[in-house]
């Protein structure tokens, strides 16, 4: 009898963990098929452009208070000229839904703790504080309801270096610029838990996560219709108590998918986030991944920052992310007036021209099921028991042929998926020789559509 009820439960255990993986699919299904998002750092920030007092502040943008150890008082100055008259929701979410893009992460409030929507939570927001007057977040939620793109907040729960309580991550001064009285400010966030100015510890994290974040959460689940994605960062001095009382917000929008910041390790989210780098197949463990990614070297506006990446690297990065099963995020950081910046337009326009084309091999595919391919990447599609694999060739065989080494299984055809035409290939001992035109359709990645029988 013991036997049976050990058995019994063993089942009902499996059958739970198949119905719980079955439930996170189905709500992963969307996230899994996007493969491409746009990230939009925006805020205060963008008025100093990366500049303070004269100085180029190093590694500023969105961090140039905390680099540039900017007081409080001062700070908040900025905001008094901050008016992006310019911004226009519609364009932006047009952009981003051109050049291929399937959801949107916007910082509804950064580690600044400025907030860019109307909030009862804090005075420190673009409606209270500037002389724009108004909520960004309202008409970019209507643009991405417009143009079919899911939406999703930024929010640093954590980290806040204007609403008093909020956490402060140390950084050197030296960071930011020569300061002279570097040392004597290193000293004090030494003492002070990483603050610089007496005006932020004038009240405790736990005061700061009450009054603060869970309300201001709260704002953001409530006010802006369906919300996708909320994408936590920096966790400072977050305890797990903090954490709970964030995460019981979502119950808001019982179908968000969060990331995996709000407080390590007890609240591992729903996906993983590599910053500035895409993962080795060595590094992956099987959970969902996105890789977050700036254009140029900044994610907030810095004007002097020009080291903008080429439209060929952007693109198979893009590949790279989905030939691993995992999603690419690439920022945009919009100036202050509300613009995007002309090479982030001409970068995403270059990718919606390829993604125009090849976007059936990153939509909805799988990673790949081969070994590392010498040539370029390859995705794939499993249907009805078959197969489609997706050849993205980076490196086009100056000898006509592409070898894919491994591919034992019958082919019923190969392809280039732009404009259909047949390639003939052959099965050798060495894998699958496929006979390609002498010059590469296109030099950036060259899609060739194999459909075969069998799974892979």
């Amino acid at each position: 009898m013991k036997k049976l009820f050990l058995f019994l439960l063993a089942c009902c255990c499996a059958a739970q963990s198949i119905f719980a993986q079955t439930a996170h699919d189905e709500h992963m299904k969307w996230w899994r098929e996007a493969r491409f998002g746009m990230f939009i750092h925006w805020g205060v920030y963008a008025r100093l452009a990366g500049n303070w007092q004269g100085h180029q502040i190093g590694r500023g943008g969105e961090w140039i208070m905390n680099r540039g150890k900017i007081s409080v008082a001062d700070y908040q100055q900025v905001a008094k000229s901050f008016n992006p008259v310019k911004y226009d929701a519609d364009a932006w979410v047009k952009a981003a839904k051109d050049a291929g893009m399937k959801y949107i992460v916007i910082t509804a409030k950064h580690h600044d703790g400025f907030a860019m929507f109307k909030s009862a939570a804090s005075k420190w927001n673009i409606v209270d504080a500037t002389p724009y007057g108004k909520d960004v977040l309202q008409p970019l939620a209507a643009a991405c309801k417009k143009y079919g793109l899911k939406l999703g907040f930024y929010y640093s729960q954590a980290q806040d270096w204007n609403n008093p309580g909020g956490a402060a991550a140390r950084k050197a001064t030296s960071e930011g610029w020569a300061n002279p009285d570097s040392a004597k400010i290193d000293a004090y966030t030494q003492a002070n838990t990483g603050h610089w100015d007496p005006a932020q510890t004038s009240a405790t994290m736990g005061e700061y996560i009450d009054k603060v974040a869970v309300p201001q959460v709260k704002e953001l689940l409530s006010n802006y219709g369906d919300v996708a994605v909320l994408w936590w960062d920096t966790p400072t001095n977050m305890t797990d108590e903090y954490a709970k009382k964030l995460q019981a917000v979502l119950s808001l929008q019982p179908n968000i998918i969060t990331n995996d910041r709000l407080k390590r390790p007890n609240f591992p989210g729903d996906y993983k986030t590599p910053e500035q780098k895409i993962p080795t197949q060595a590094e992956l463990d099987g959970r969902d991944w996105e890789t977050c990614m700036t254009m140029n070297g900044t994610w907030g506006y810095k004007s002097y920052d020009n080291k903008w990446k080429s439209t060929e690297t952007l693109i198979r990065n893009l590949v790279d992310i989905a030939s691993k099963n995992g999603n690419y995020l690439l920022n945009v950081g919009p100036d202050e007036l509300g613009q995007f910046p002309q090479a982030s337009i001409d970068g995403l326009k270059g990718i919606g021209q390829w993604m125009k084309v090849n976007g059936e091999a990153i939509y909805a595919t799988n990673g790949s099921p081969l070994n590392a391919l010498p040539w370029g990447r390859c995705t794939k599609k499993v249907k009805d028991g078959n197969t489609t694999l997706y050849l993205h060739v980076f490196n086009w065989p100056a000898d006509g042929k592409l070898v894919v080494p491994g591919l034992k299984n019958k082919v019923n055809s190969a392809r280039l998926l732009a404009g259909g035409k047949k390639l003939n290939a052959t099965t050798t001992d060495e894998g699958l020789v496929i006979s390609v035109p002498a010059q590469a359709p296109d030099a950036i990645a060259t899609v060739i559509k194999v459909e075969t029988t069998g799974t892979l």
